[in-house]
């Protein structure tokens, strides 16, 4: 995956081919299978760093978002296949992380979508905001890519 047109380097990559179930009444990606895949990359890229939901009901913390901004830059179609990158662009190691995203056709190795999010940390148990655990801290810290 490296000869696409990444935005930065080395992202994180995983697969997604288009499905049925992905497709809406205009016949091509609807936008909550978009989402659904980036929470899916975003939690994949996470476990990969070595955080896992366990580690966050114990640490009562979690990364939640506060803010997506989605950009779609041309339809997907059943049978298509994406490779969708993420990159953690920004943790500040108190309170905020920032991720971005990038989908590319594989077929046309152009860009189809890109997200920036922005995440506060949290406490599970009351949904209030509160500074990342050590934990946290240390693993975004050591995964930002600069931009």
């Amino acid at each position: 995956m490296h000869e696409l047109p990444w935005k930065f380097s080395s992202p994180y990559t995983l697969t997604w081919d288009i499905r049925e179930k992905d497709i809406d009444h205009y016949q091509h990606v609807n936008n909550v299978a978009y989402l659904a895949q980036l929470e899916a990359l975003a939690w994949s890229h996470t476990n990969a760093l070595g955080l896992s939901f366990a580690d966050y009901q114990n640490l009562d913390s979690a990364m939640v978002i506060r803010r997506h901004e989605l950009d779609y830059a041309m339809a997907c179609h059943l049978g298509d296949t994406l490779a969708c990158g993420t990159w953690i662009t920004a943790c500040d190691g108190r309170l905020q992380l920032t991720r971005q995203f990038q989908f590319i056709c594989m077929r046309r190795k152009k860009t189809v979508f890109s997200a920036h999010t922005a995440f506060v940390c949290t406490r599970l148990s009351s949904g209030t905001p509160r500074r990342m655990p050590p934990a946290f801290k240390e693993t975004y810290t050591a995964a930002v890519t600069p931009v």
